[in-house]
């Protein structure tokens, strides 16, 4: 079954001390979170400020973009959006 495309959300300005539990406890009271991840600076191994939270229908996930985009979260103002699905095999046509 493939993941519909509004159910997989892009989170930024996250503090660098955001873990990826409590980036999973903060968007579960919208629902079913089945992936929350964090994106990591692969030298220091400390999150970069943004992440991927995934639910199971795309209902949840836009009750959680409508209440947290602009939140304050950890004295950080986070931006939340609908995650744009990667294709290599589409590029800039010229």
């Amino acid at each position: 079954m493939a993941k519909r495309l509004g159910s997989n959300l892009f989170v930024s300005h996250l503090s660098s001390y955001t873990t990826k539990q409590a980036l999973k406890g903060l968007f579960s009271r919208f629902g079913v979170v089945t992936e929350a991840r964090l994106v990591l600076d692969p030298k220091t191994q400390r999150p970069k400020g943004f992440g991927f939270v995934s639910f199971e229908s795309e209902v949840e996930a836009q009750k959680a973009l409508k209440v947290m985009n602009g939140r304050i979260v950890n004295g950080r103002l986070i931006f939340v959006e609908v995650a744009k699905k990667e294709d290599p095999g589409e590029g800039p046509s010229s």
